[in-house]
């Protein structure tokens, strides 16, 4: 008599697989690292082959597991939209959204929105990882991620929540001192503070008026890879900086930074959610996006950007 596949075990090999650690892998599921080693073992041993090669401090497919590793995500991601759309129409959000967000904007604008939400849904965790890099949701295992960026094609479902105006700023007394640029090619003789974590890392690139592009290899004193980190050069009078709004309103608002150049601007960027392929959510990942789209579109410079 023919025995059913072992899809619990399938389902753990595609989750180790992805997080690249049987222990990150059991910390997901919510299983022992042992009852973890012990659905691969088992695996292993039905198909008469090892899935991963395992050293103590790397662990990578075998070329078994690479030929598996597909039809098992598949098992996987069935069971849990199976799973999620069994419980989503009675069960209140509860569990961990794994959540990631740009190093600076996580701080400033999701962290303190986080005592509201837990307010509203107690029963939800949020493992929420900062980085200015851009991460693999899939194989990291994230639910939901907060991008500020122009997306390209992807197979990851993106919902836009407003726009992300980038200002050229500095301080009134730094251009008291050294000239207000009206464009561009006067920036030759500025100081240019930089923000590296962008593709363009070495190159300024601004959009005119009637459409017309200028382009231009900053230099200055410092260059990071957090803008975060520039503003006390910038209030220093040190130099000027493309930033967005997000970081430099509040100085904007009270004189402390001035944004020249108006008729030229940086190519539009957006703050977008981002998930994982697949119709279906947990209602606590629904819970969290729902929660963070609202609030963030209503901040003010949201608003401003948007009008």
């Amino acid at each position: 008599m023919a025995t059913l596949p072992d899809f619990e075990a399938w389902a753990i090999f595609a989750r180790v697989a992805s997080r690249g650690s049987f222990g990150r892998a059991a910390e997901d599921l919510g299983l022992s690292k042992s009852t973890v080693s012990k659905a691969v073992s088992r695996l292993e041993a039905r198909i008469g082959a090892p899935l991963f090669h395992r050293t103590t401090r790397r662990l990578s497919l075998t070329e078994a597991g690479q030929q598996a590793v597909a039809g098992a995500e598949r098992i996987l991601g069935a069971g849990e939209e199976a799973e999620a759309a069994a419980i989503a129409q009675s069960a209140a959000p509860r569990g961990t959204v794994r959540l990631a967000a740009p190093m600076s904007f996580g701080l400033s604008h999701v962290a303190p929105l986080l005592p509201e939400f837990f307010a509203a849904y107690p029963d939800v965790s949020v493992d929420m990882e900062l980085g200015d890099h851009q991460v693999d949701l899939i194989a990291g295992g994230f639910d939901v991620a907060l991008r500020i960026a122009a997306l390209g094609d992807s197979r990851l479902k993106a919902r836009r929540l407003c726009r992300v105006r980038r200002l050229l700023v500095g301080a009134p007394a730094y251009f008291d001192r050294a000239g207000r640029p009206a464009h561009p090619r006067d920036l030759a003789g500025h100081a240019c503070l930089g923000y590296s974590n962008l593709a363009s890392r070495d190159r300024w690139r601004f959009l005119g008026p009637d459409g017309e592009e200028a382009t231009l290899t900053p230099g200055g004193p410092v260059r990071t890879n957090n803008a975060d980190a520039l503003t006390p050069c910038l209030l220093a009078g040190l130099g000027v900086a493309v930033q967005p709004e997000f970081i430099v309103f509040e100085d904007l608002a009270a004189g402390r930074l001035e944004a020249v150049m108006p008729d030229w601007s940086p190519p539009p960027i957006a703050l977008n959610l981002v998930t994982p392929p697949g119709a279906l959510r947990p209602p606590r990942v629904s819970a969290l996006i729902e929660f963070l789209a609202r609030r963030l579109a209503a901040a003010q410079w949201a608003r401003e950007a948007e009008a």
